[in-house]
C-alpha cells in the first residue's frame, strides 16, 4: 500500500507559479513511477508529468517548457513546479504512483488560475 498526500494548490494569477508536493507513505525507491495528473470540470483525467524510478520523465505537450517534475528521495516526495500558469491549467491535480502492479492516487489538490 502507498498513501499519497498532495499539497501546494491554491489560487494564482495568470503568469504566476505554484509548486505542488506529493508525500508518499513509503520510500519512493520502491515505487516504479510517480506522476501528476489533472482533471478539470467536465474533462477526463489527463497526464501532466511523470517520472520513473530511473529518472525518465515525460510531459504532456501543454506542460512542456512550463512544468517540471522532480523528487526528493530523502523526503519521499515528488514535486511539480508549475510556471507561467494559464487559466486553462485550472483543475484538480492528483498525484499517482505505480508499485508492484498497483496504482495509487492521492486525494487531489485544487489549482485555480484566475485574475
Amino acid at each position: 500500500q502507498v498513501q499519497l498526500v498532495e499539497s501546494g494548490g491554491g489560487l494564482v494569477q495568470p503568469g504566476g507559479s505554484l509548486r505542488l508536493s506529493c508525500a508518499a507513505s513509503r520510500s519512493i525507491f520502491t515505487i516504479s513511477a510517480m506522476g501528476w495528473y489533472r482533471q478539470a470540470p467536465g474533462n477526463q483525467r489527463e497526464l501532466v508529468a511523470r517520472m520513473t524510478s530511473g529518472d525518465r520523465t515525460n510531459y504532456a505537450d501543454s506542460a512542456k517548457g512550463r512544468f517540471t517534475i522532480s523528487r526528493d528521495n530523502a523526503k519521499n516526495t515528488v514535486y511539480l513546479q508549475m510556471n507561467s500558469l494559464k487559466p486553462e491549467d485550472t483543475a484538480v491535480y492528483y498525484c499517482n504512483a505505480d508499485r508492484l502492479g498497483m496504482t495509487y492516487w492521492g486525494q487531489g489538490t485544487q489549482v485555480t488560475v484566475s485574475s
